[in-house]
């Protein structure tokens, strides 16, 4: 593949899984996060008034939570481009080279899931960050030379769901680290009523409410709930969402009221009808359930441990009192 081609593959990155249309374009537009928005919002205009490339910025939380969201803002609001990647797809030295040879001065270059980038490109990836500078290695054995090659500065944007995965010495040549948090049902019916406004599809309050809370405190999940359920008002109803159809419409996507869905329900039922409620290693309830352990962490306890349906522990994972009270199960005392 020559550099021309990888720099395009990773432009087009995230093309299958963002929506471009309802995704909000300035640091104003943006819903949530607060906190983490308005210090963005600070150093990013510090940046400008020194005329500087903004530091490097680490972004990590459970997946859905706006992280690619905010690398396009922080690019947007710099006035520079974007150029994306994902971690495990920059595979060799070549790869890493092909797209930081190609970065203007200013440049933002978003690394999605950058705790899976190879060690190796790691060591690749340190002198650029900190000097702007590339160090390769060409040729092979034998007839190997090592290439100096200057870089203009820009501002790296990794986004992972894992920042313990990240090694140290990359994880302290991020100047800005910050964590994304679960949204709140108020935070989250702003945006379902923006993404409503944005599709040009009517929606009645109590119908963003009630989508609002069972969309897990996770954006991505609220626009997806959102799209199905605007098929159900179109095709059931007369195009306007309300109360009835969403309900509706939820109930038949096994969606219940506090969020949690089919894999959900079995990972709970798994511990408690198997396990006796805990403790358990994950790596069981992976074989029981058929989920991969890193999609059990990664997307579905995150959520579980917010609502204090399930516990970690040094010897597993247990359920709570209240995951039983949810499940409508009565709790049968261990000896």
């Amino acid at each position: 593949m020559n550099n021309e081609n990888v720099i395009r593959n990773y432009e087009l990155f995230d093309d299958n899984t963002i929506d471009n249309t309802i995704r909000p374009e300035s640091i104003e537009e943006y819903i949530g996060q607060t906190d983490v928005k308005e210090n963005i919002k600070v150093f990013v205009e510090a940046a400008k008034m020194r005329n500087e490339s903004l530091d490097h910025v680490l972004l990590y939380g459970p997946p859905g939570l706006g992280k690619t969201t905010l690398a396009f803002i922080i690019a947007h609001e710099l006035g520079t481009n974007i150029k994306t990647a994902s971690g495990p797809s920059i595979e060799k030295s070549g790869d890493l080279a092909a797209i930081l040879s190609s970065l203007e001065p200013g440049d933002v270059l978003f690394i999605d899931e950058i705790h899976r980038m190879p060690r190796y490109i790691e060591e690749i990836l340190y002198p650029a960050m900190e000097d702007f500078s590339l160090d390769i290695i060409v040729g092979s054995d034998g007839n190997s030379r090592n290439i100096k090659i200057d870089l203009p500065p820009f501002t790296l944007v990794g986004a992972t769901t894992r920042a313990g995965d990240l090694s140290a010495p990359l994880r302290d040549r991020f100047g800005i680290i910050n964590k994304l948090q679960f949204y709140t049902v108020e935070e989250l019916t702003d945006i379902v009523k923006r993404t409503a406004r944005v599709l040009d599809s009517p929606i009645d309050d109590e119908a963003a409410v009630e989508l609002a809370k069972r969309s897990r405190g996770t954006p991505r999940i609220a626009n997806r709930l959102f799209k199905r359920v605007r098929d159900f008002a179109m095709v059931k109803g007369n195009g306007r969402i309300d109360l009835k159809i969403t309900e509706n419409a939820l109930d038949r996507l096994k969606v219940d009221k506090m969020g949690l869905d089919n894999t959900d329900r079995e990972l709970l039922l798994s511990i408690i009808n198997k396990f006796n409620g805990g403790p358990v290693g994950i790596e069981a309830i992976s074989s029981t359930i058929g989920e991969e352990v890193t999609t059990i962490e990664d997307v579905y306890e995150p959520y579980l441990l917010q609502m204090g349906l399930l516990k970690r522990t040094a010897r597993g994972r247990v359920v709570t009192d209240k995951a039983y009270e949810v499940l409508g199960i009565e709790k049968i005392n261990k000896k």
